[in-house]
């Protein structure tokens, strides 16, 4: 049987790409080493958080599925940084290990036009340098007109802990030996990165007086803009606060040199962002503590996952690190923590599609392109499905602006810059985050995905209502006043808020800091659901910082529209510094916006290139 689109790898990247794919309307497969770890969670039993939560919501406004699973899967929830600015609001799920996987399979499994095949995939077919298939270790082929790699850690994957290094990928699993060798014979330039997850701890060994309670929120909240709240705000699970200590650190630096990474036992090169414990104790000595948090794995077995505490120490030191936290001095540790290193390419041979530079058709997505977190995965995925599917079609890819989404910002930062270590998501990647928000994404995003095809008709309806409702409030609130009288003034007084001078618009009156939307509730009828509400108030408040924010936009815009011919040879344009021409051949940028983001291309070497392009292009118009 031949294929439209073949998926390799059922992690979280893999998931969203054959589920768009298929639901697109193309014949997909989707290849994973063990059906039993499809939308596995290795790591952190989490969806979401700063930055990855409105990641998250992106996914669900192109028609992912990741929201929308994790909304039926949680045992608990929270809104990260409420208490802060709009634009690094974030959701974050304590998901349960056993539940999520379980509904994204049936999820995958009730798709149309999508096979789930268990095998290895260690070799691609590739003719005229377009990838026409897959070879399973066996040497049985399975053809395809387009391949998605999502491969995790899979890529000679190595667990190391402390001078010890099992082949291996998560969880004991089997690796891939060949493919990432095949890969490097096609062209792809190969990197070895690292990543790592801590111990688990059984909970009747923890004794949790001693630590702080973490809750969940007594809001409800939903990844999802299709999903209503289905679970009970008053049953969350508890999550704990706790730190290391002083003892802690002594433990760690006396044994520094037996750890994977310090003791040179390690060559990938680890997240920077997401460092193990003993790397934030030699990064940040002059702390005296770091905070951890214990969180429950699962409602259906007694593991706890010791947050913040990664660490590539041999299994003795491991015990005697983690019994010098207050709370687990008598504690079982079920599961040792570890270090996985593992085969990545350049993510500088990506076009912005995802699809790669060196193999037509083939795209690849997650942590084979240089990111870590499942949410960054993801995204890449549906990304990477959803521009396999419209490459098929002969349409013009999908490629989101840095201005539109975290997405545009994760791929533009990959694709033109680069990483030499486990990229991670964070809100101050994104320059224009006050218009990125959590409550915003389907307003930014879902008109594309209903250009592209990749939501219903339904889903498309509701974003049109919901337009419509966020305009009738906003002429509302600018058309009428409120009347001041004795009741009025009294409302003010007894809300502690400063009486108006004299009569003043509902939208005047929502800019000032104090007052918020639900305020307004005590003079006009405000019948509209709470999320409609909170992006009114949202656009008038930061009105002034959202008009500003969308000047710089219109800079960047003007440098992404013009762009620069795929087939621009650089040594003809004289007085580019060295750098910038290795630089610019390397990445290819499809734009001067994006070249002028590249690493070692400066402001003049743009002004050279914009001349010639004006001079030697304009002429052809």
């Amino acid at each position: 049987m031949k294929y439209d689109v073949i998926v390799v790898g059922g992690g979280h990247a893999g998931c969203e790409a054959a589920h768009i794919a298929a639901f697109m309307g193309k014949k997909t497969a989707l290849i994973s080493m063990n059906i039993k770890n499809i939308a596995d969670m290795p790591c952190n039993p989490a969806i979401g958080g700063t930055a990855k939560g409105i990641i998250v919501r992106e996914i669900d406004a192109l028609g992912g599925i990741m929201g929308k699973v994790a909304d039926i899967s949680h045992f608990q929830i929270k809104m990260l940084n409420n208490a802060k600015g709009p634009a690094v609001r974030s959701l974050r799920a304590q998901a349960d290990k056993i539940t999520y996987p379980k509904n994204m399979l049936k999820v995958l499994n009730e798709t149309e036009n999508l096979d789930i095949i268990e095998g290895m995939v260690e070799d691609l077919i590739v003719k005229d340098n377009k990838v026409c298939g897959i070879v399973f270790e066996d040497g049985k082929s399975l053809e395809s007109e387009s391949v998605i790699l999502t491969t995790g850690t899979y890529l000679k994957g190595s667990i190391l802990r402390g001078a010890e290094n099992t082949p291996s990928g998560p969880h004991g699993e089997r690796r891939s030996n060949h493919l990432s060798d095949k890969l490097k014979e096609y062209g792809f330039t190969i990197q070895r990165l690292k990543t790592g997850t801590p111990p688990r701890i059984k909970k009747d060994s923890i004794d949790f007086s001693k630590m702080s309670i973490e809750l969940g929120d007594d809001t409800y909240w939903t990844f999802s803009f299709d999903n209503k709240p289905s679970y009970d705000i008053n049953k969350q699970q508890r999550c704990y606060l706790l730190y290391t200590n002083e003892n802690t650190h002594k433990i760690i630096l006396d044994n520094l040199d037996k750890s994977a990474m310090y003791g040179g036992y390690a060559t990938g090169i680890g997240p920077r962002y997401c460092p193990s414990i003993e790397d934030k104790i030699v990064r940040f000595r002059d702390k005296e503590r770091h905070q951890l948090f214990l969180e429950p794995e699962s409602l259906f077995y007694d593991e706890w996952y010791l947050q913040g505490f990664s660490t590539s120490m041999p299994i003795d030191v491991q015990e005697k690190m983690v019994r010098s936290l207050e709370g687990l001095e008598n504690c079982v540790i079920s599961k040792y923590a570890y270090a996985i290193e593992y085969d990545a390419i350049d993510p500088l041979q990506l076009k912005p599609s995802l699809e790669t530079k060196v193999v037509e058709n083939l795209f690849t997505a997650g942590q084979i392109n240089g990111t870590s977190g499942y949410e960054e995965a993801a995204g890449q995925g549906l990304i990477a499905g959803i521009n396999a599917v419209l490459k098929l079609r002969n349409e013009e890819p999908l490629i989101l602006k840095r201005n539109e989404a975290y997405l545009g910002v994760l791929i533009d930062d990959l694709v033109t810059k680069g990483t030499k270590e486990p990229y991670r998501m964070l809100t101050s990647r994104a320059e224009y985050r006050l218009i990125l928000r959590h409550d915003n994404a389907d307003l930014r995003l879902r008109e594309y995905a209903h250009q592209v095809g990749s939501i219903t008709d339904k889903q498309y309806q509701n974003l049109i209502n919901k337009k419509n409702k966020i305009k009738e409030i906003k002429d509302l609130l600018q058309v009428n006043k409120l009347k001041l009288n004795d009741e009025t003034k009294q409302i003010f007084k007894e809300n502690n808020l400063d009486i108006p001078n004299g009569s003043i618009s509902y939208e005047a009156l929502l800019k000032r800091p104090q007052i918020k939307i639900d305020f307004l509730k005590n003079f006009m009828e405000l019948n509209y659901d709470d999320d409609i509400l909170e992006i009114v108030e949202i656009d008038i408040k930061y009105e002034g910082y959202i008009a500003k924010t969308y000047k710089e936009v219109n800079k960047m815009i003007k440098l992404e529209e013009k762009q620069i011919p795929e087939d621009l040879d650089y040594d003809k344009i004289v007085n580019l510094a060295s750098e910038a021409r290795q630089k610019l051949k390397q990445v290819k940028p499809i734009s001067i916006g994006q070249a002028s983001r590249i690493s070692g291309v400066n402001p003049s070497d743009i002004a050279i290139l914009a001349v010639y392009l004006k001079k030697e292009y304009s002429k052809d118009e």
